[in-house]
């Protein structure tokens, strides 16, 4: 018992540590998962906002490519004077394709000097030289197509935004150079977009040339940035130059972001659009935050009801403790209750038996008594006694003090025996009634725990009605069975044993409880709660149920629910045992026995048989004689309840040792044996006749002396 509550202990305490490392080890895994999830969904936001971004330039690109191809055309083969004849009609032109395309600050013709023949902004243009800008010279040596320049600030007395030029070479019909088509584009155009589009925290977004000059950058940046083409981001961008997705410290900001860029079709330029890490973090904090929400009160809130059962636990076991050497006569208060009311029955049943007992002894004692009074008063002795075995064995069986064993018996047949028992327990102002069926409903059960289970039944019955009121058994084969037992109904089905009463009923709020252990609503003193609950543990371990059926002032009934057994399984009723004692032929047992009349008694009549018998009054002497010389013994028998070492701890060493003598047990009493069976072992219940033992010690010797016959 204590090992089974220092276990519960320790099983509450590790429940405790896995109410929070359980979910700690969950969380930590659950976090990964997330992580990983939440940084995959991201890296798709940016894949998605990169691929909006990438057409946005490309389209703005070529709309300007296109747009300067044009005006090259317009102006091929003309020369530079009939240009400037022409200049309000260009001018007009040039700011009609600049009102029209927001992404442009301005657009401009030069000559091959780097003067402004015509552009959108004034007309007729300062004569300025622009043969200093990169969107100029860069085309003055060879034809390299569409050329972005780096940003740079307007020249007075030109004034506004920043810009960027796209421009193109102007060839005359030999292939010389004749001047430049440019197109200022404006960064904060991009970056107006790249503020739509980026609306998530953390968002980021930059267009730069493949050279690692930066045209646009979201969040704005108040200085121009170039990165270096051998640094971190150049060297990555290397190794993969059409595409990718990477997580760097942004040189401009040293901001960490995890980074998509994609190469804008032919055009020497990157888009690039990126979450800073700290953003997705944020975002899987969220996240985690919620399961927090609610994962942190609950595992508080269970991690405290483990702690309080613990407690709880600690407290009943430390109360448990104090009340141990009183345990067992609570398991069986209800038991004696019982008994309680019984009493006086038995009292008066043993008073009567030792009457005649006491009667035939004064009469045998009489002088010149003839044969046949003799006789007649030795056999009312040996039947007062038989009866008074029989009474015992049952008071035994009820407090379930003697070794139980399952056996196939008749529940009707049962009863019937059972009815004057029952009438003396439920006393005189009760009515019973039973009604048993016609053919054999036949049970494998324990005899013993069924008489208690129908006693505690009825007891339960008496108290309901106060004393007074009408008791029905009924015993039939189940028709219908509990949905506990639907899965197990074989094809004998199951045996319904019903009590049914006329007592107050039982509350609906009450009836989830009544099979519980020490549930009563009886008075302090007047009830423990264990009878009930023996009914359900009886039922449980026999394979069946029990269920309840009871309204309040009307009554209830209890039903009992055995599997039942096949007619052909019924032992047949053997005879009455009359047969004749057996010689001992020279047999030797070894008797042990601390009583020493009772011992004295087995052995003069075992003498009387013939046997020989060696006599000790306690086992370790007894284990002595048969380490010494087990060879002088064809037998054992010894009684269970001795001080010190038992009867049956005997025999185990015995067995333990290789001893090859065979233990008959005897007993009236054994609580051990009520507990652990007789482990194999024959037994002799006492009170014995020197007929029945012999025969025992007979037969017992006689299967050792075949079995050794066979060995050899």
């Amino acid at each position: 018992m204590q090992g089974a509550q220092r276990n519960s202990l320790r099983l509450l305490q590790w429940m405790m540590v896995a109410s929070l490392a359980l979910p700690i080890a969950l969380f930590v895994i659950a976090s990964t998962i997330s992580y990983t999830s939440t940084r995959d969904i991201a890296d798709r936001e940016i894949e998605r906002t990169l691929d909006v971004a990438h057409e946005h330039a490309l389209k703005v690109f070529e709309t300007i490519d296109r747009s300067l191809a044009e005006l090259n055309e317009v102006v091929r083969g003309i020369p530079d004077d009939v240009v400037r004849s022409r200049e309000p009609t260009l001018h007009r032109r040039l700011k009609r394709l600049t009102d029209s395309l927001p992404q442009l600050k301005s657009a401009w013709i030069f000559d091959a000097e780097g003067r402004s023949l015509v552009n959108s902004l004034a007309s007729p243009p300062p004569e300025l030289i622009f043969a200093d800008r990169d969107y100029f010279y860069a085309h003055v040596d060879q034809n390299i197509g569409t050329y972005i320049g780096t940003p740079l600030t307007p020249r007075a007395p030109y004034q506004g935004a920043r810009f960027f030029g796209v421009s193109r070479r102007r060839d005359s019909d030999d292939g010389r150079f004749v001047g430049v088509i440019q197109a200022s584009v404006l960064p904060e155009y991009f970056e107006s977009f790249y503020a739509r589009i980026g609306s998530d925290p953390g968002s980021f977004f930059a267009m730069g040339r493949t050279d690692g000059v930066v045209l646009a950058h979201f969040p704005q940046l108040d200085r121009d940035v170039r990165l270096d083409p051998s640094g971190p981001v150049g060297q990555k961008i290397a190794a993969s130059p059409d595409h990718g997705l990477i997580t760097i410290a942004w040189p401009s900001d040293g901001i960490e972001r995890r980074i998509g860029y994609r190469r804008v079709a032919e055009y020497p330029i990157y888009v690039s659009a990126g979450l800073e890490t700290s953003a997705i973090r944020a975002r899987w904090y969220a996240t985690m935050g919620q399961h927090l929400v609610f994962g942190v009160p609950a595992t508080a809130l269970l991690f405290l009801l483990l702690a309080l059962a613990f407690r709880r636990t600690q407290h009943l076991q430390a109360e448990a403790a104090r009340r141990r050497e009183a345990e067992e006569a609570l398991k069986h208060s209800q038991r004696l209750e019982a008994l309680g009311q019984l009493t006086g029955g038995v009292a008066h049943d043993f008073n009567n038996l030792l009457t005649v007992i006491r009667a035939s002894v004064d009469l045998l004692s009489r002088p010149q008594l003839p044969e046949e009074r003799r006789q007649r008063y030795i056999t009312a002795i040996a039947d007062a006694v038989a009866r008074a075995a029989k009474l015992t064995s049952q008071l035994l069986a009820f407090a379930r003090r003697q070794t139980l064993k399952p056996e196939v018996f008749d529940i009707g047949t049962r009863m019937q025996s059972l009815h004057d028992m029952l009438a003396t327990l439920l006393g005189p102002a009760i009515e019973i009634t039973m009604r048993l069926p016609a053919e054999p409903c036949l049970v494998n059960a324990d005899a013993g725990q069924f008489e208690t289970a129908l006693i505690n039944m009825a007891t339960n019955a008496r108290d309901a009605m106060q004393g007074r009121g009408k008791i029905a058994f009924t015993v039939q084969a189940a028709t219908t069975v509990p949905d506990t037992l639907a899965h197990h109904a074989g094809s004998r089905g199951f045996v319904s044993i019903a009590v049914s009463d006329t007592g107050v009923g039982i509350p609906a709020g009450q009836i989830g409880h009544i099979f519980e252990p020490f549930f009563t609503t009886k008075q302090v003193g007047h009830g423990t709660g264990l009878g009930l609950s023996q009914v359900f543990g009886f039922a449980r371990q026999s394979g069946g149920e029990v269920t309840v059926e009871s309204e309040v002032a009307q009554g209830s009934t209890f039903s009992l629910y055995l599997p039942r057994m096949p007619p052909e399984v019924l032992p047949q009723r053997q005879a009455p045992n009359t047969a004749p004692a057996m010689t001992g032929s020279g047999i030797s047992v070894l008797v042990i026995e601390d009583n020493i009349e009772l011992a004295n008694f087995a052995a003069d009549g075992l003498t009387e048989l013939g046997y020989s018998i060696t006599l000790v009054d306690n086992a370790t002497d007894a284990l002595a004689e048969l380490v010494i010389d087990a060879g002088r013994f064809d037998v054992v028998f010894s009684d269970v309840v001795m001080p010190g070492m038992t009867g049956l701890d005997l025999a185990q060493a015995i067995r333990d040792r290789s001893i090859g003598v065979p233990v008959v047990l005897t007993t009236g009493y054994s609580e051990a044996l009520s507990q652990d069976g007789i482990a194999g072992f024959d037994l002799v219940q006492k009170p014995y006749s020197i007929e029945e033992l012999s025969r025992v010690l007979h037969r017992t010797a006689r299967l050792r002396r075949v079995r050794d016959g066979a060995a050899e």
